[in-house]
């Protein structure tokens, strides 16, 4: 098992409370948010790569002394994260990928989940919550997506499992991708891309506690459930 964590985007939506910090290496209770989750993810015997762009020097600084492989990109401010994925796309084989966005705090109840999951591929949602990018579904089965859907099932957490044999799908939709210059893109578009030729499975996490830092208010949230 694989997890690749995507860190290389600025963040600009909370830039003016936490200056040229990436959201990732905010500290959240003595803990930079990407080392809580880089050692979670270590602790279950999980090799960790990292996507790095923007001030790529503060998120090493925030690993160091973890076993963590490093992919750049270098084009990180004209980009999306399907190119940060695409530098690391050597890592797409032989095994199963969890992929997560770096500015998302979740612990072992989350993980466990995506873990215990079987199918192809996997995206997480929280049915509870529905004010960033929605998913709506049908069963299982995700349908629709978007930031501004008026029927909507769910709000996407930011991590998604794809299992061994449905990689070489996902790459060469990646390459694809990517050969067509549409690296303005979020990862998550593969995926997408595939809504209409067959099923993307999503599970609910809506009784777990997560929280990805768009917002001041976001990480609030996660220093005062550390508090705890």
């Amino acid at each position: 098992m694989k997890a690749i964590l995507l860190a290389g985007g600025r963040g600009t939506r909370i830039s003016r409370y936490i200056g040229e910090s990436p959201k990732s290496t905010l500290d959240i209770g003595g803990i930079p948010l990407i080392r809580h989750t880089v050692e979670l993810l270590l602790k279950n015997n999980i090799e960790v790569i990292v996507a790095i762009g923007y001030k790529k020097e503060m998120i090493v600084n925030s690993l160091q002394g973890l076993n963590v492989k490093y992919f750049y990109n270098p084009f990180y401010d004209i980009t999306n994260s399907i190119a940060s994925l695409w530098f690391a796309k050597k890592e797409l084989c032989n095994d199963d990928v969890i992929i997560a966005n770096a500015d998302v705090f979740w612990e072992q109840d989350i993980l466990d989940v995506i873990l215990e999951d079987n199918q192809e591929q996997v995206m997480l949602m929280d049915t509870s919550r529905g004010m960033d990018y929605l998913f709506k579904c049908e069963g299982s089965r995700l349908t629709n997506h978007g930031k501004e859907l008026d029927d909507f099932t769910g709000e996407y957490v930011g991590i998604a499992k794809i299992r061994q044999d449905f990689l070489n799908k996902f790459l060469g939709r990646l390459e694809i991708f990517i050969e067509k210059q549409q690296h303005n893109l979020w990862w998550e578009n593969v995926l997408y891309s595939f809504i209409n030729e067959l099923q993307i499975n999503v599970k609910d996490v809506s009784n777990m506690f997560w929280s990805e830092i768009d917002f001041i208010e976001d990480y609030n949230r996660i220093v005062e459930y550390r508090k705890k």
